[in-house]
């Protein structure tokens, strides 16, 4: 009868296999070295480009100090000119203190996502690494119904990770 209940029960099977391999040795070796103990891993991090933006009518001033290329001038006209109905008043507001290619390094961390439907050219163009034809390719496929059609669309042109990035800086409404 036991014979039947071992293949139902395969951690019983392990337990009993290991019952007479314990006998044999103390604890000393079974003990298991510090060097040989498993690590555990830090959880990972998303990459840069896969972290959630952050939105410049709700980021804090110290959130906004810890963004890459950003000035305590820029922060603070950040915060004291909200809100922002898009990324061009956004835009606007820090060219008056960081130089275009700061700006686009902020923009690799800060930003207020695009309505896929209603942004204008100028406004795509402020995602950083988007150029004139992705910004035709964005415009061409209007009227979005879902990011699916976005990632379908934009996929077509660009493989799987970028469109992924490229997400990150829109929506729908």
């Amino acid at each position: 009868m036991m014979h039947d209940i071992l293949p139902r029960r395969p951690a019983l099977l392990l337990a009993l296999a290991a019952l007479p391999l314990a006998a044999c040795g103390g604890a000393e070796d079974t003990a298991m070295d510090e060097a040989e103990a498993p690590v555990a891993e830090a959880p990972a991090q998303p990459a840069a480009d896969q972290q959630p933006l952050l939105n410049p009518n709700d980021a804090s001033e110290a959130s906004l100090m810890a963004v890459p290329g950003m000035t305590a001038e820029a922060a603070t006209a950040l915060t004291e000119s909200r809100p922002f109905a898009n990324m061009l008043e956004v835009d606007a507001l820090l060219a008056g203190s960081l130089d275009e290619a700061a700006r686009e390094e902020v923009y690799r961390t800060l930003f207020l996502p695009l309505d896929l439907n209603e942004a204008s050219e100028d406004e795509i163009l402020l995602i950083p690494g988007v150029g004139d034809r992705m910004a035709h390719e964005f415009d061409e496929y209007r009227p979005y119904d879902a990011i699916q059609r976005f990632r379908r669309e934009i996929g077509k042109y660009v493989d799987e990770a970028e469109v992924a990035r490229l997400e990150r800086y829109v929506e729908i409404r």
